[in-house]
């Protein structure tokens, strides 16, 4: 049959027609994109959805992501949730399970990178823990995966900090790195 012969021979040709075009001709090319601004879309992309090491923290994004300053007004009822979309925390714009937020001053958080190691609240002995009892907001998820649907619920404690700390090359000193824990004594 002269139709089932046309058809088979020319399905792999229709196939070939029916690819996807590359997201490069799709859209950068229609819109008229400059090639710079091609290659920071790439970037951007990349970056977005990269598996790879992530930066790691210095002593201006933690205290962008951490501290509370000194005259902040604890005990508001949605702060985890403000903060964590006002500051963009996140993972990959995956929501946090956890975070932490301290009311301290960064000084005398740093200094707390110079005391002797403690367990962690998993046990590991990696935390170093703050001289005195401080105050601070623990960050539970609630809802949503991604940003900007991530709510949270704010406990606030007050405790000692655990803390982990690394060194920070470029500035030649240790800072404080991620926030373990706020051990509350009863």
């Amino acid at each position: 049959n002269m139709c089932t012969l046309l058809t088979s021979q020319s399905l792999p040709l229709l196939l070939l027609l029916l690819q996807p075009l590359p997201l490069r001709v799709l859209m950068l090319d229609k819109h008229g994109f400059s090639d710079e601004m091609d290659e920071k879309f790439k970037d951007y992309i990349d970056e977005l959805y990269s598996t790879g090491p992530t930066r790691p923290p210095t002593k201006e994004s933690f205290q962008k992501y951490v501290m509370l300053e000194p005259d902040y007004k604890l005990y508001y009822d949605h702060l985890c949730t403000h903060e964590i979309l006002f500051r963009n925390i996140h993972n990959r714009f995956y929501c946090k399970k956890e975070h932490f937020f301290l009311h301290i001053a960064y000084e005398e958080l740093q200094k707390t990178c110079h005391t002797k190691y403690v367990a962690c609240k998993n046990g590991i002995r990696k935390c170093h823990k703050t001289k005195e009892q401080i105050e601070g907001a623990h960050c539970a998820l609630t809802e949503g995966t991604n940003m900007p649907g991530c709510r949270y619920e704010t406990t606030y404690k007050k405790g000692y900090a655990l803390i982990t700390c690394r060194w920070q090359d470029d500035i030649g000193e240790i800072i404080p790195d991620y926030v373990n824990s706020i051990l509350e004594i009863p």
